[in-house]
């Protein structure tokens, strides 16, 4: 049913479109404070739908032939962020089953026991047992008295701590975020993001890996050395631990002009890699930039929805 629209606004050749999908997380089970976040149940059928219409490549593969123009018709790559545990022990059981390749951009300094600066809010407060928080000594005005008793308090508590913590400098967002789990007095996981074993198994399974800063920043709030040793370092330690280099690259949060630069774009291609994907809107042409491919993943449930949006994607083109 879908093939050929697909067919039609990706085809083959040097007209081609790539779309590249971008997940984060997959959980074992529906979460109740983000019942939008992908779940196992879900991903299953996301992956039938997109073996069903796409010509699914590896993103290296897609880069290559991008710039040659001689992509396959209906193109695409499904991409990970951040290196979360349940990538290695949830999706990739999902995607060898579908028999689909999918690259994963991982933040070393997470790696065996560390935690995104986010994860720590996000615990806290879900596994906080005080009715409310007093943060006002620690984020400031306005969070003097933050709600978290009920799933709708704790969504909104939530979303307000991390649209306050984003753009603060690395070491400050991850102080503020060991300070609020302290108020909430709670204890934090230290399994949420893979060990250096899963990430060596994901790569012996025919997956590939690619880097995604150490430590998560904003690379846009950086100056250039500290833009480039994040960026490089990354590189480093992952070609350390796979024996093989690394030539994919993603920005964090991904919005250019707003958390990546053209200065960081420049560091990337400087650093030798081959290709970078951003999170803007929109699919990628032979005219792309190789070090700015676009990615966009439907939040759509139903069939007929998703592929619509998808169709809208391509249609729209590199942002």
């Amino acid at each position: 049913m879908f093939k050929k629209p697909f067919a039609w606004m990706s085809p083959a050749g040097r007209k081609a479109r790539l779309s590249v999908l971008i997940f984060h997380r997959v959980l074992p089970q529906p979460d109740s404070l983000f019942p939008h976040e992908v779940d196992a149940r879900r991903f299953d059928e996301i992956c039938g739908w997109l073996k069903s219409w796409f010509n699914v490549l590896s993103l290296d593969e897609a880069a290559i032939r991008l710039k040659a123009g001689n992509l396959p018709s209906r193109a695409a790559c499904i991409t990970f962020d951040d290196g979360y545990a349940d990538n290695y022990q949830v999706a990739l059981p999902i995607l060898q089953r579908h028999g689909l390749t999918s690259t994963f951009f991982v933040s070393t300094g997470f790696l065996d026991g560390g935690r995104m600066w986010n994860d720590s809010v996000i615990e806290s407060i879900r596994l906080t047992p005080l009715p409310a928080l007093h943060l006002d000594s620690v984020v400031g005005a306005g969070f003097a008295d933050v709600a978290v008793k009920s799933t709708q308090d704790k969504q909104t508590a939530i979303g307000a701590l991390i649209d306050r913590l984003k753009y603060e400098p690395v070491v400050e967002r991850a102080a503020l975020a060991r300070r609020i789990a302290g108020k909430a007095e709670v204890q934090l996981p230290e399994n949420l993001m893979m060990t250096s074993a899963e990430v060596k198994a994901l790569r012996r399974s025919g997956m590939l890996i690619g880097a995604h800063t150490v430590s998560h920043p904003i690379l846009a709030r950086l100056d250039r050395p500290d833009a480039t040793a994040e960026i490089a370092e990354s590189k480093r330690v992952l070609e350390s631990l796979l024996g093989e280099r690394i030539g994919l690259f993603a920005y964090p949060n991904g919005k250019p002009q707003v958390d990546y630069s053209a200065e960081n774009v420049d560091v990337v291609r400087e650093l030798g890699f081959d290709a970078a994907v951003s999170t803007s809107w929109g699919s990628a042409s032979v005219d792309t930039d190789s070090f700015q491919i676009p990615r966009f993943t439907p939040w759509d449930k139903s069939r007929l929805r998703f592929a619509g949006r998808l169709l809208g994607n391509l249609r729209r083109g590199t942002a």
